[in-house]
């Protein structure tokens, strides 16, 4: 791993390991771990000298996709991501043509980058990134254009822990503020209101809860879609949701 690569890890891991320790981060992080007992976590130790394949690998199917994201994950975890294919040489062969191995929607908090998170590099995935990962018809378009147009075989749907977009739509529902906002703002607070809602009687953190709840309407949506529904009839896509951890770096596939 390059120096520029391990220092900016490093310097990502610092930042988020320090604004976490202001708050009531390890009271969330244990309503956290008693809502998704039976998530499997996306961990493990990375074989001495990383285990990554090379970068534009193909992978045969959504299965083979997830393994190699959550073998990124591991690395990340750990501190022991590779040299991101980012150099010159991956620039100019992915300028030719593209063949990602995945598409990822996520938030667009800056905590989340979802190529570091995956330990992923250029030309590997699709992104989405909309706040709370509110689908409109550009997402929804865009998802569609990864798994049809580009062809990757795994869709994956990633909640992440503390999500300011799902609180701060539990606080407008809660003052009656839905459509109040300024701009565009009120129309997330609609889009995302479903998922408080669902979870208004459940026991545990409410804004947990309700990001996981998100995601599974999320995904419930994109396989209403007539682009995307057929391929995971066929088995040509696989579908999964997913959850980010601010405290620990994992990704826990619910």
């Amino acid at each position: 791993m390059s120096t520029t690569t391990s220092s900016r890890r490093r310097f990502l891991t610092t930042a988020l390991t320090t604004g976490l320790a202001v708050g009531a981060g390890s009271a969330v992080l244990t309503a956290c771990s008693d809502a998704t007992p039976t998530g499997t976590p996306v961990v493990g130790a990375p074989a001495p000298g990383g285990s990554n394949p090379p970068t534009g690998a193909p992978v045969g199917n959504g299965q083979e996709a997830l393994d190699r994201l959550i073998a990124g994950n591991a690395r990340f975890v750990a501190d022991r991501d590779e040299r991101l294919d980012e150099g010159l040489a991956r620039r100019v062969a992915v300028s030719q043509g593209q063949h990602p191995f995945a598409t990822v929607l996520g938030c667009v908090d800056s905590r989340v980058p979802i190529e570091l998170v995956f330990d992923q590099g250029l030309g590997d995935l699709v992104v989405v990134r909309s706040a709370g990962e509110a689908l409109d018809h550009s997402v929804t378009g865009s998802l569609e254009f990864g798994v049809a147009e580009l062809h990757t075989p795994l869709l994956m749907v990633l909640g992440h822990q503390r999500c300011g977009a799902l609180d701060a739509t539990i606080k407008a529902l809660d003052a009656n503020q839905r459509t109040s906002e300024a701009g565009q703002i009120g129309y997330l607070v609609e889009t995302l209101a479903p998922a408080v809602r669902k979870v208004a009687n459940q026991p545990g953190d409410r804004l947990t809860n309700a990001i996981h709840a998100n995601v599974d309407l999320v995904l419930a949506k994109l396989r209403q879609s007539p682009v995307i529904a057929p391929l995971e009839q066929s088995g040509k896509l696989k579908l999964v949701a997913a959850y980010y951890e601010l405290d620990t770096g994992r990704v826990v596939i619910t």
